[in-house]
C-alpha cells in the first residue's frame, strides 16, 4: 500500500488525467461518430462517400501514428502552441468515432426499413427520420458493443504516456523515479483500471435493464 498512500499526490493527477482524456475523448467520439455514422447511412452519395473515407483511413490507422500526427504535424500546421492533453483528446476523439460511426451503423441496420419509409412519406426530412424514428432504436440496441468501444478507449488512453500527457500510462516512470519497485507500481495500475472497467460494466447494465428492448 506504501506504493499508493507515500505518493497520493502523483496518482490523483495520474488517475484525473486519465479520467479527463477518457471524458473528454469520449464525448467528442460521439459526437463525431453519430454524425458520420448517420453520414454513412445517407442518400446523398458524397456524404456517404466522404464518411465511408474518412472510416476507413483512420480506423485502419494505428493509434500510435494518430498521436504522432497530432503532436508532431498539428504544431508545424498551426500558428500557436497547443497543450498536449488537448491533442491528446483530439487524437482520441477523432479515432475512437470511426468505431463509434460503426457501431451506429450497425445499430440503425436493426431498425425496420419500413418504419424510415413511413416517416418520409409523412414528409419528415432525412434528419427527423434519423433523429425522430432511427436513432432512438439504434441506440438502444447497440449498448452493449458501444460499452466495449468506451472500454477500449479507458484502455487506449495510456497511449498518450509517451506523448507527455500525465495519466494513468505514465505513473510507472515517474514513480521509478521516486524509487518505487516498477512490477509493484504495474500491478496497482492493473487494478486501478480492472476497477474503472467493472465501473463502466456496471452502468452498462444499468442501461440496458433501462432501456431494454421489448422482444
Amino acid at each position: 500500500m506504501g506504493i499508493i498512500t507515500d505518493n497520493l499526490d502523483l496518482w490523483g493527477e495520474a488517475l484525473w488525467g486519465t479520467v479527463i482524456l477518457f471524458l473528454a475523448g469520449g464525448a467528442l467520439a460521439l459526437v463525431l461518430g453519430v454524425i458520420v455514422g448517420a453520414m454513412r447511412v445517407s442518400p446523398i452519395p458524397v456524404a456517404r462517400t466522404v464518411g465511408a473515407l474518412y472510416v476507413n483511413t483512420v480506423r485502419n490507422t494505428p493509434l500510435t501514428l494518430i498521436f504522432f500526427f497530432f503532436a508532431f504535424g498539428a504544431p508545424l500546421l498551426v500558428d500557436f502552441r497547443v497543450n498536449f492533453l488537448i491533442l491528446g483528446i483530439l487524437a482520441l476523439g477523432l479515432y475512437t468515432a470511426t468505431y463509434v460511426a460503426e457501431t451506429l451503423r450497425s445499430g440503425i441496420n436493426t431498425v425496420p426499413v419500413g418504419q424510415a419509409e413511413a416517416a418520409r412519406a409523412l414528409g419528415l426530412t432525412f434528419g427527423q427520420v434519423m433523429t425522430l424514428v432511427v436513432l432512438p432504436q439504434a441506440g438502444r440496441s447497440v449498448i452493449p458493443p458501444m460499452m466495449s468501444v468506451l472500454i477500449a478507449l479507458l484502455k487506449n488512453t495510456t497511449v498518450a504516456a509517451g506523448f507527455s500527457v500525465l495519466n494513468l500510462g505514465s505513473i510507472r516512470a515517474n514513480l521509478s523515479e521516486r524509487g518505487e519497485n516498477a512490477f509493484g507500481v504495474i500491478l496497482w495500475v492493473m487494478l486501478v483500471f480492472v476497477v474503472l472497467v467493472l465501473l463502466l460494466a456496471a452502468v452498462q447494465r444499468y442501461l440496458e435493464n433501462k432501456w431494454r428492448v421489448a422482444r
